[in-house]
């Protein structure tokens, strides 16, 4: 009898949410080059395209009468307006590749986090913390991009989002990326390997060591 899956189970759904500057983004990204069968959903939003952004990569950039036909459609799984923009994860998309027995990521702050959670209660909750204050405010620094008041603000966001870090069931401090890394990837293989979806890869196998 082989060990191989006789099984497609569905995939798991995860929320991954952080501080601006805590390194989610780029863990998440090696996370996805490091991992089979983990995809990350990719939002809707109604605001305008960056330089060096695509279109169904980084976002699915849509008009706000598009968007505001899919809310009424009830096309999103959960959705927030932020400084006047619109942002929405497609339910249809994540059904379907969970479905498919793939794992899904939503990059997501912790009130989106919360209403996936209340949707979908079998949904993995993750946080990510960075070591310290201090190296926080050097990341954001070191991005180059802004000024030191909204530096300031930024900070002032961080402490409100990092706040409600036990709303997450994992909690994962950035301090070594390799480190954290390696502990979003224990956190999906532990899942992978519980009793139900174990149960449905491996049944024939079961039930012929059983018999």
């Amino acid at each position: 009898m082989s060990a191989t899956p006789e099984h497609i189970t569905r995939g798991k759904l995860y929320t991954i949410s952080a501080p601006s500057g805590a390194g989610k983004t780029s863990l998440v990204s090696a996370l996805i080059e490091s991992t089979q069968q983990v995809r990350v959903s990719v939002s809707h939003t109604t605001r305008t395209m960056r330089p060096g952004e695509q279109d169904g990569v980084n976002y699915h950039f849509v008009a706000h009468t598009q968007f505001q036909s899919m809310l009424a459609e009830q096309a999103f799984l959960e959705h927030a307006e932020v400084f006047g923009n619109y942002y929405g994860t497609s339910q249809a998309w994540v059904e379907q590749t969970l479905d498919a027995g793939d794992d899904v990521i939503l990059e997501i702050d912790w009130q989106g986090a919360l209403q996936i959670k209340h949707q979908m209660p079998e949904t993995i909750a993750i946080f990510i913390m960075p070591p310290s204050k201090a190296t926080l405010k050097e990341r954001l620094t070191n991005r180059g991009q802004d000024d030191e008041t909204v530096i300031n603000k930024r900070m002032a966001e961080a402490v409100s989002e990092m706040s409600h870090y036990e709303q997450g069931d994992y909690l994962v401090i950035n301090d070594d990326f390799n480190t954290a890394l390696d502990d979003l990837k224990a956190i999906i293989r532990s899942a992978r390997l519980a009793l139900e979806p174990q149960k449905q890869r491996y049944q024939a196998l079961l039930e012929d060591l059983l018999r």
